[in-house]
């Protein structure tokens, strides 16, 4: 059977890249049948990534029927891949976020998890010497995860191996990383194609936090003022979502990737308590900033509380 490789509900730059990656290392390097495919619709950067690389977009997975062999990048929590994932034959999971817990394996497997700010760039070093064969859309993939996950090397979660591999691969390419980077975020800023509902799923995990269940999500843009101007139908929609999502609440945090800070939306006493809880701030209004907050991985997640 072919193997089914994918990554989170959610298809960002990382997790539709990382899944094209690692197919095309089990199909041409190891002789593996293997088949990228996605859990929705990529995101308008990870869609200008494909595009510019000139790599088709993968279909979006319908059935996972029993036994089927999959590999997991970008994740390893079951709330964020297929219901039935544990029925599934799961190969190998590769990741850079907290080990979540709750998979369930047929036998033991191959996990990769290391504290880097991409998977792409876990995959550089895994594929190795074998990198020589990746053709330039694969290397191209794997600068633009690079980029996209480090926010240009702007995010906490940089390390020296994430600039040490983006920087090869953009001399081998001949690309220029701030001009690569400014064009993918600036798809990624446009967002005037969106509901209010699905700008709040787009880049979104769920989390329980003593007791309560917070939809996290994350918008990150060099044009804040564009997702901030739809404000008042954005905090309306949130309660929707957290309603027909299962959750208590929703919390919008506004990523302003050039000002290097946070926003994040406070509609009601809930958030506002977080928000003190949380990062030691008092909302005077229905926003607050928090300066030098990029990361929801290392700043935002960890800080959470009630």
């Amino acid at each position: 059977m072919t193997i089914k490789v994918f990554g989170h509900t959610s298809p960002d730059t990382d997790s539709t890249g990382s899944a094209l990656i690692w197919a095309w290392y089990l199909s041409q390097i190891k002789g593996e049948a293997a088949e990228a495919v996605l859990l929705g619709t990529p995101n308008t950067e990870a869609a200008f990534v494909l595009a510019h690389w000139d790599q088709a977009t993968p279909p979006v997975l319908g059935d996972l029927p029993e036994g089927t062999p999959v590999v997991i990048v970008d994740t390893n929590n079951p709330a964020e891949l297929p219901e039935g994932i544990n029925r599934a034959d799961i190969r190998a999971i590769i990741d850079h976020h907290k080990l979540a817990g709750g998979l369930e394996t047929k036998g033991p497997i191959d996990i990769t998890m290391r504290p880097l700010a991409c998977t792409a760039t876990i995959m550089h070093g895994m594929i190795g010497k074998h990198m020589a064969q990746a053709p330039r859309g694969i290397k191209g993939l794997m600068l633009s995860c690079i980029l996209s996950d480090t926010l240009e090397f702007r995010s906490p979660t940089t390390t020296q191996e994430d600039r040490a591999v983006a920087h090869a691969l953009a001399a081998e390419l001949g690309v220029e990383i701030p001009d690569l980077a400014a064009q993918m975020f600036a798809a990624k800023s446009d967002v005037s194609a969106f509901s209010d509902a699905e700008l709040l799923r787009m880049d979104s995990k769920s989390y329980t936090v003593e007791g309560r269940t917070f939809r996290v999500s994350v918008l990150e843009t060099t044009s804040p003022e564009q997702i901030l101007a739809r404000k008042p139908a954005l905090m309306t929609s949130m309660e929707e979502v957290a309603r027909a999502d299962g959750a208590d609440q929703v919390l919008l945090f506004v990523i302003d990737i050039l000002r290097e800070e946070a926003t994040l939306l406070v509609p009601n006493d809930l958030v506002r308590q977080v928000a003190k809880a949380s990062f030691g701030a008092e909302a005077a209004g229905d926003t607050l900033v928090l300066p030098g907050v990029m990361s929801r991985k290392k700043q935002i997640i960890p800080a959470l509380k009630l």
